[in-house]
């Protein structure tokens, strides 16, 4: 009878490791997902930062960019009504005073 004591014993004790090891790949498993979870949580407010960054240097670009359409824009205008004003002086008989050095 001991000996199948024993064996009763060694069964339920390998059943018991058997169960130990798989509550042990469940509880790192659970855990690992959990981590995975956090880092999607933390990585989330760093890509809005960056983005924000990126948004406020894009902006700040356009801005640039419209500002010197703008100005071409006006040195065109002051050009054709200069050119204008020309016309209409040549057509008096008059000319705008161009110092000459």
């Amino acid at each position: 009878m001991p000996v199948e004591k024993m064996t009763k014993v060694e069964e339920s004790f390998q059943r018991a490791m058997g169960l130990k090891k798989m509550v042990d790949r469940w509880r790192n498993s659970h855990t690992h997902c959990l981590w995975q979870m956090t880092l999607g949580q933390r990585r989330n407010p760093y890509a809005t930062l960056r983005m924000q960054d990126t948004m406020v240097q894009e902006l700040a670009l356009a801005k640039k960019q419209l500002l010197m359409v703008r100005q071409a824009a006006l040195h065109q205008l002051f050009e054709k009504e200069h050119q204008q004003y020309q016309q209409e002086l040549n057509q008096m008989g008059k000319a705008f005073y161009i110092e000459r050095f």
